[in-house]
């Protein structure tokens, strides 16, 4: 090739190259911002994202617009980060039913995006993951993802024979020995956090010991890992924490916590890292037709016949015909007061739903479990900031969570102020995953 046809051809793939970095500058500005910090909130806001970070984010009076850029006016509207969401099972789930052969990339997919379509641009996936939910994170944490970003426990610790876990997936542990070179093979693969189940099923299934519950928190932490556990009772609560675990995956339910429970949390500095109320509200919402089930927010990712059957008497009276039914009400009132007490003393908080089960639909559980956190005795402002940049300090994503320079732009555009009804975070306009929209309608 001749040099002035090389060079001529040299300059065109660098105008274009410069063209297309130019192309990933955008401006948004006229917004409210929610920061996701707990800061008050800031009207006649702008914000410059490039590739895919926040490269500045201020007063729209003080904007200094790059040249090229696409400009994006939200008059009127409200951004706020990403909802994390700490506690969801990804993949395994078609319809109402749940099964390990329905694991696939391509159900991984599948969740992530209808996650991403409700404003969720984080999830930590807890412990139901086969092994190919690892390379599906690492593209992502290679690159800028254009669908909801994945952490993961991989495969989490149940007592062999005993409650938890989806079947055909974990492996349980039958013995003290038994744990180090399994808690190895997690590490392997660069988990996230270790996940163990801590639960009788109420009195139907086998319990964790506590001896293996120890061995596999102090083998985690040999290998730097945190350990997060499911638990429904107190006094498991309490042996959990003592032994140093570092997040608990759901409220206690069957009593109201105590100061010495409180005081252990603080001294250790556990996470209630997911109160998971929309989950207690899952067990007894379907004994009727749920409040939710001609709510286009929820119908628009749920398929007709599974929304047929939630309103259908058969499924309802099955429902009801669960032995422990009665139960289930209290378990959520429990749950709302004991997130509520802890939050009134300092224990760190997060953001989680469980959501992924049969009748825990992604996305929309977010909302709800908003909702309900307000009606525990949170503000909307704690939950937000629960579920955004205290979400984040959990996973120790120092580029998530929150909408200031540097981080990555991940965010919600509303058109209605969550802070005046939490019920707000539905009135999606937009979603931005490392700058990339995600949903919404197209831009005006």
């Amino acid at each position: 090739m001749p040099g002035r046809i090389r060079n001529s051809v040299a300059a065109g793939l660098v105008l274009l190259c410069a063209t297309s970095l130019l192309a990933e500058v955008k401006v948004l500005k006229n917004f409210t911002l929610i920061d996701g910090t707990g800061r008050a909130p800031v009207a006649h806001a702008a914000m410059i994202l490039d590739n895919g970070r926040i490269a500045w984010v201020g007063a729209v009076a003080a904007l200094k617009t790059p040249p090229a850029a696409q400009v994006v006016d939200l008059q009127g509207k409200y951004a706020m980060p990403g909802i994390i969401n700490l506690h969801v099972h990804l993949g395994d789930t078609i319809g109402l039913d749940q099964n390990a052969k329905f694991f696939t990339p391509e159900n991984v997919e599948k969740d992530l995006k209808t996650y991403a379509s409700y404003g969720v641009t984080t999830v930590l996936s807890m412990g139901t993951d086969k092994d190919s939910i690892f390379k599906i994170r690492d593209q992502q944490r290679a690159g800028r993802p254009s669908e909801t970003r994945v952490y993961t426990a991989g495969q989490g610790f149940v007592f062999k024979g005993g409650y938890g876990g989806v079947e055909g997936i974990n492996q349980g542990v039958a013995a003290v020995a038994e744990v180090e070179p399994m808690v190895a093979a997690q590490a392997a693969n660069h988990v996230d956090v270790i996940k163990l189940w801590m639960d009788d099923h109420l009195g139907t299934k086998k319990k964790m010991p506590y001896d293996i519950a120890k061995a596999i928190i102090e083998s985690a932490h040999r290998h730097h890992l945190r350990v997060v556990a499911h638990v429904f009772y107190l006094q498991d609560a309490k042996q959990l924490v003592a032994y140093g675990v570092d997040g608990l995956a759901h409220s206690v339910r069957d009593k109201p916590i105590d100061q010495a429970f409180i005081d252990e949390m603080k001294q250790h500095g556990t996470w209630q890292m997911a109160a998971t109320l929309s989950r207690e509200g899952s067990m007894f919402v379907y004994g009727q037709t749920p409040p939710f089930a001609n709510d286009p927010f929820f119908t628009r990712s749920v398929s007709a016949d599974v929304v047929a059957k939630l309103k259908s008497a058969s499924y309802q009276a099955t429902i009801r015909s669960d032995p422990d039914f009665g139960q289930y009400p209290g378990f959520l009132r429990t749950a709302e007061s004991n997130l509520k007490t802890e939050v009134a003393a300092g224990v760190h908080y997060g953001f989680g739903t469980d959501s992924g089960p049969p009748g825990r639909f992604p996305g929309y559980f977010a909302h709800w479990e908003m909702e309900l956190m307000v009606q525990a005795g949170l503000t909307p402002m704690q939950v937000i900031t629960a579920a955004t940049g205290h979400a984040a300090e959990f996973l120790r994503a120092k580029d998530l969570g929150t909408l200031e320079a540097s981080k990555w732009a991940d965010l919600i555009v509303l058109d209605k102020n969550p802070l005046d009804d939490i019920k707000n975070t539905r009135t999606i306009d937009a979603v931005y995953i490392a700058g990339n929209r995600v949903a919404g309608p197209a831009p005006r």
